[in-house]
């Protein structure tokens, strides 16, 4: 997309919606914000003197927070002149696990797209305020994380193919199967000899993945998502992630902390 078709190039002052994924300090009392926007994809912008005791922007530009936006074009930056909460997702804050899914979600976005990423993505852009509006609501988040995941990587280019062996091509049968996460998908048993990392996925996992892959939430919820299966499919997605995104993410080790503390008690 050419610069000047965009948006952004027009406009020396926007407004945006946005969902903030993380921020860094930048200055003495100012923070360099990573946003992504509704009409504008990832960008990010300057809050100046947002550090200071008394700024009235700093508690619109958590981490997560949904929010309305005045920029102004900078020399290199947007810079923040105008935050409005929209959404601070207080249900989620109050529980330190739901904390840690929420900052999974937005690292696991915030690392499939590059800085000043240009686009506009308004299903993306939905599919993560959903998802924080379901783990606020919902009584089994991890359904909600999984389900964000897999349209994530559809939308980020990386969606697995479930339906037909990666290796072969021949449609995959109803038994165990085996995934490989260099291929991108399914590979049947007759193939699995063939492909270096493939790795056993129970054919109710994989059934799993499919019904998410190719329905709505309401749809996805109906069917319930044991510990069990969930454990599964979150193992073969995290080295699936891990494999294309080419590094660790930091949430999942937080996850994991947290469970074990839990399951210590």
């Amino acid at each position: 997309m050419s610069s000047t078709n965009h948006p952004r190039s027009r406009q020396r002052t926007i407004r945006a919606e946005a969902v903030v994924l993380r921020y860094s300090n930048w200055g003495e009392a100012d923070r360099l914000i990573s946003l992504y926007a509704f009409n504008y994809g990832k960008l990010r912008a300057i809050a100046k003197g947002v550090r200071k005791p008394h700024s009235r922007k700093a508690g619109h530009l958590e981490p997560f927070t949904r929010t309305n936006l005045l920029m102004a074009r900078g020399r290199d930056l947007y810079i923040i002149t105008q935050a409005e909460t929209i959404d601070a997702y207080l249900k989620i804050r109050k529980n330190l696990m739901l904390t840690t899914y929420a900052a999974y979600i937005v690292e696991l976005l915030d690392k499939f797209l590059f800085d000043e990423e240009e686009g506009q993505n308004h299903e993306m852009y939905h599919l993560l305020v959903n998802t924080l509006s379901r783990l606020g609501n919902a009584n089994n988040p991890e359904l909600a994380i999984r389900y964000y995941e897999m349209h994530l990587l559809g939308y980020v280019g990386f969606r697995p193919q479930l339906f037909t062996c990666t290796n072969c091509n021949e449609t995959i049968q109803a038994q165990d199967q085996f995934f490989s996460t260099s291929l991108g998908g399914a590979v049947c048993p007759n193939c699995k000899n063939q492909v270096q990392d493939s790795r056993v996925i129970s054919m109710r996992a994989l059934k799993y993945l499919r019904h998410f892959q190719r329905s709505s939430y309401n749809e996805a919820a109906r069917a319930p998502l044991t510990s069990s299966i969930n454990a599964e499919i979150e193992s073969i997605m995290e080295h699936y992630i891990t494999y294309h995104l080419e590094r660790q993410l930091n949430s999942p080790r937080f996850i994991s902390i947290l469970r074990n503390e839990a399951g210590s008690r």
